[in-house]
């Protein structure tokens, strides 16, 4: 791939840089494979997107890790489109009318922290690693999630509750992972000093979300909630704020998912991003998952690596099955679908590369040993991931059609946008 660009290099120049021609045709690329394995698999285009980020990584294609500059702004910006709406679809009603929807939530991701922690110690990693490789593991991956929803057109009580459970573990996670960060960055010498960080990190987040969610509140008084400019004006603001927070301490996914949650309480009527906004979102969104793929292929792999990777895949998937069933009671829903709510968590993608990457940033020495560890765990669960959470709903009996028939879909269908 280097000598390439130095061939390219010699006659061609782009107004915009090398760089930017490889993104876009790398994006071409993934668009169409994406497209071929939903239309001959039925099969999620997620998988698609990431098969070519993947093969682009292994090349050498370039991309910086840890993230930096536009690429971290990227992916923060592809995290918080799709946080702020999984947060505008989550209803406070509900845990109120069955709180057993946060016990399953609170247990999963607890459960899959200490499991993943436990083993990472087990198999003979630092605990200064084994507690970072835990909180990354924590977290699923509503990003795969609702492209999976989306391609299958799945709806019913098994999706609902593993689009919350997983937007949940991701406010976990982020809350958590950004507070961990800086205590590996900065040590502390008392028991104030190891939590203050998740103070200000959740602070700083509810703040910046509560003021993003009032603006766009604000203008949803006197603009319709259907118009093409109120989606401008709401993805304006969103990237306004990823730009903003992590400066001032907090964590721009982690606010916009809040403030995607305060929106579905302060107004009234039901309202998403409208499908004006579908084909600018879904290119961000596609971009976050080659970009996601392309830096996990990038890590080295070994024996031990191998092995170390499968037990916490492995470990992983039984915590986060044992979690839901463990709050099922009582939740009203069937063991049955407890089983696939919990296979339906599996995908791991930009979050957890998000997390990851904070880890690298603020102890590099630490950060090699975690993102050795990390990065090929992510790369093979957002692919199987996805492969597993589609098998779940197609075995929940919540997609509209089955999975033979999806392939034939007509044109239309296949762009629906979740």
């Amino acid at each position: 791939m280097n000598e390439l660009m130095s061939f390219w290099a010699q006659w061609l120049r782009p107004s915009a840089g090398l760089p930017t021609v490889q993104w876009a045709l790398l994006l071409a690329v993934a668009s169409v494979c994406g497209y071929l394995v939903y239309r001959h698999t039925g099969l999620p285009k997620v998988i698609g997107y990431s098969l070519v980020g993947m093969l682009a990584g292994l090349l050498g294609f370039d991309a910086a890790w840890p993230l930096q500059g536009i690429g971290l702004f990227l992916m923060e910006l592809g995290i918080a489109i799709v946080l702020f709406d999984a947060g505008g679809r989550i209803s406070w009603r509900w845990f109120r009318h069955n709180p057993m929807v946060l016990v399953q939530s609170v247990a999963e991701s607890a459960l899959t922290y200490f499991a993943v922690y436990w083993t990472m110690l087990w198999l003979n990693v630092p605990v200064i690693a084994a507690g970072p490789i835990a909180l990354v593991a924590m977290a699923a991956s509503p990003a795969v999630l609702s492209r999976v929803v989306a391609d299958t057109r799945a709806s019913g009580p098994v999706t609902d509750r593993a689009i919350v459970l997983a937007t949940l573990s991701t406010l976990y996670a982020l809350t958590l992972g950004s507070a961990n960060a800086e205590l590996l960055a900065r040590p502390a010498s008392s028991v104030l000093e190891s939590i203050s960080p998740i103070f200000v990190v959740l602070g700083v987040s509810v703040v910046v979300g509560a003021l993003l969610s009032l603006l766009i509140r604000v203008a949803l008084r006197y603009m319709s909630p259907s118009s093409e400019n109120t989606s401008i004006l709401a993805l304006a603001l969103i990237a306004a704020c990823t730009a903003m927070t992590a400066h001032l301490g907090g964590s721009a996914p982690l606010a916009a998912l809040i403030a995607g949650m305060l929106i579905k309480q302060l107004h009234a009527r039901p309202w998403a991003l409208p499908r004006q906004l579908g084909t600018a979102s879904s290119v961000i969104t596609m971009l976050m998952f080659v970009l996601v793929s392309t830096v996990a292929a990038q890590s080295d792999w070994s024996a031990a690596i191998a092995g170390t990777v499968l037990a916490l895949i492995v470990v992983r998937l039984i915590a986060k099955a044992l979690g839901v069933g463990i709050g099922n009671v009582g939740s009203g829903a069937s063991w049955r679908q407890a089983v696939w709510v919990g296979c339906a968590m599996m995908p791991m993608s930009s979050i957890a590369l998000l997390i990851a990457s904070q880890f690298m940033t603020a102890s590099p020495e630490t950060g090699v040993l975690i993102s050795s560890i990390a990065l090929p765990t992510i790369l093979l669960m957002e692919v199987f991931g996805a492969v597993i959470a589609t098998v779940a709903l197609y075995r929940a009996g919540e997609t509209s059609k089955p999975w033979a028939a999806l392939p034939h879909a007509s044109s239309g269908e296949e762009n629906r946008e979740s």
